[in-house]
């Protein structure tokens, strides 16, 4: 990368974009509605059974100016994911500032290990043990999907709803190589705290991006 490159990145002009497409949102609150994700490279959370593990070196993934990427997806649909990887690594302003001006409705997801930065107007906050949310994000999240892989998860799950506003909705979604020991927990859970729903990977069983 030259450090030209390297200035546009700061300041947000560029970003890594590992790949960007359209398609029907797989899970949590907006399950099964059109969305364009912008999935960005880069993440040091490392969650040992994340799905996209070649998000998380941006250097794999190339630059690409935000503003342009923003009207490609502002083509197709005027939801927008931005995801990752980490999104939040990186300054978002120009990518979203353009989207908004396109007239987009921009939601992402986030571990919430960096701080704050863009236009958005839904936050699913998805937090992981091996890097913790910044505090002031809690309060903004509008969704807290919390990945549930083993038994303590949900004592986890249960401290972070705590952090969150009483209008963030709250999910469980059985990481996905556990879908068939978690989710009938995951059923007892809800049916005994029923202020969590479920949330399950839609996106894979109809075998969509």
């Amino acid at each position: 990368m030259t450090n030209d490159q390297e200035i546009l990145l700061k300041q947000g002009k560029m970003l890594p974009v590992m790949e960007h497409f359209y398609t029907i949102q797989g899970e949590g609150a907006h399950t099964g509605k059109a969305a364009y994700f912008i999935r960005l490279g880069g993440c040091d959370v490392g969650c040992h059974w994340c799905d996209v593990k070649e998000s998380w070196d941006p250097n794999l993934h190339p630059l690409m100016d935000a503003k342009s990427v923003a009207e490609i997806a502002a083509s197709f649909c005027k939801t927008i994911v931005l995801t990752g990887g980490e999104p939040l690594m990186w300054n978002l302003d120009i990518l979203t500032g353009r989207l908004k001006e396109l007239g987009c409705t921009i939601h992402i997801e986030t571990s919430g290990a960096y701080p704050m930065s863009g236009i958005l107007d839904w936050i699913c906050l998805s937090p992981k043990k091996t890097g913790l949310p910044k505090p002031e994000i809690y309060q903004q999240a509008q969704e807290l999907k919390m990945i549930i892989f083993n038994q303590h998860d949900f004592k986890f799950a249960e401290e972070q709803a705590a952090r969150v506003s009483p209008e963030c909705r709250l999910f469980l979604q059985s990481e996905w190589s556990k879908r068939h020991e978690m989710y009938p927990k995951i059923t007892d859970y809800i049916l005994a705290n029923p202020h969590w729903q479920a949330s399950v990977q839609t996106h894979k069983y109809l075998n969509i991006p």
